[in-house]
């Protein structure tokens, strides 16, 4: 009875250190991870610089276009500003407040339609008759529907930012496995409970990924908005810029919109993992 005793007892440590050393692994990978993404910034930076720095002429024409050293200095005196503070909390404004009407009602109308044959067949035909119409080309309609020219940025970022949400959650829908909601239904369960316990749940993988491609697409539009019709935001100071040939200050607001628009599409992305963490798949990622 001994023999199995000491068996145990040596494999015990080595079953405790497994998690560890995978844990590990798992830490020097993301850290790795984060290495690489840093060096090819670092990397893109530096082509830049040698390329216009040097003016290189090859098929295009770097040596009309700013330094690096030129936009940072241009970037450290816009952040010495008023202006571009303004500027920064008017734009994330009007993303947030259009995007967020967009999410909110574009998982309504994509379970709607998902679930209904009665609204898909009267209000479906509708909305894939203006999905495809681009958001910026609403714009002359925007300045005639509405009183001024914040409500119509807004009006536009919803609509960008409306469609993707929508149809990804009508397919996140329509994908989901009528067995579940047979099984609810046997347990005595309403159209609530099923709405409620089942497509909710089920659809949240497939609304995230509308959400995170909605917010992209409001930020393309807000942008252009801006640059058409607004009278602050970054988009309007970008294009103020151009105008007054002020390229550093345009490759201000080019970074400044690139850095707005990967820190919203992350915090959709980070809060679409945590709400579905109970997934495989973001175990998986995980590792």
């Amino acid at each position: 009875m001994s023999a199995p005793a000491v068996t145990l007892e040596a494999v015990a440590p080595a079953a405790a250190a497994a998690p560890r050393a995978a844990q590990s692994r798992a830490g020097r990978m993301v850290w790795r991870s984060r290495a690489v993404r840093l060096l090819s910034v670092l990397a893109a930076v530096g082509v830049w610089q040698f390329l216009t720095a040097d003016h290189i002429r090859l098929w295009v024409r770097f040596d009309t276009l700013p330094t690096v050293t030129q936009i940072a200095r241009a970037f450290r005196h816009q952040l010495g500003t008023d202006t571009y503070y303004l500027d920064l909390g008017q734009s994330l404004i009007r993303i947030l407040t259009g995007f967020g009407l967009a999410a909110a009602l574009g998982v309504i109308a994509g379970v709607a339609l998902g679930r209904s044959r009665w609204i898909a067949d009267t209000v479906g035909p509708l909305t894939e008759l203006a999905r495809p119409i681009p958001a910026i080309a609403i714009v002359p309609v925007a300045i005639l529907l509405f009183p001024d020219d914040e409500a119509g940025i807004v009006f536009i970022t919803f609509l960008a930012a409306f469609f993707p949400v929508m149809v990804a959650t009508r397919h996140a829908v329509r994908a989901l496995p009528t067995i579940w909601e047979e099984s609810v239904r046997t347990q005595g369960g309403t159209r609530f409970d099923v709405l409620w316990r089942v497509v909710l749940p089920g659809s949240l993988p497939g609304v995230f990924g509308g959400l995170s491609t909605g917010i992209g697409v409001a930020w393309i539009c807000v942008v252009s908005a801006e640059m058409i019709s607004g009278r602050l935001g970054v988009g309007y100071r970008t294009w103020q810029a151009y105008t007054i040939v002020d390229y550093p200050g345009v490759f201000v607001g080019i970074i400044t919109i690139g850095v707005l628009g990967y820190t919203t599409s992350a915090a959709v992305e980070f809060l679409g993992r945590r709400v579905t963490h109970w997934l495989p798949r973001g175990a998986e990622a995980g590792k």
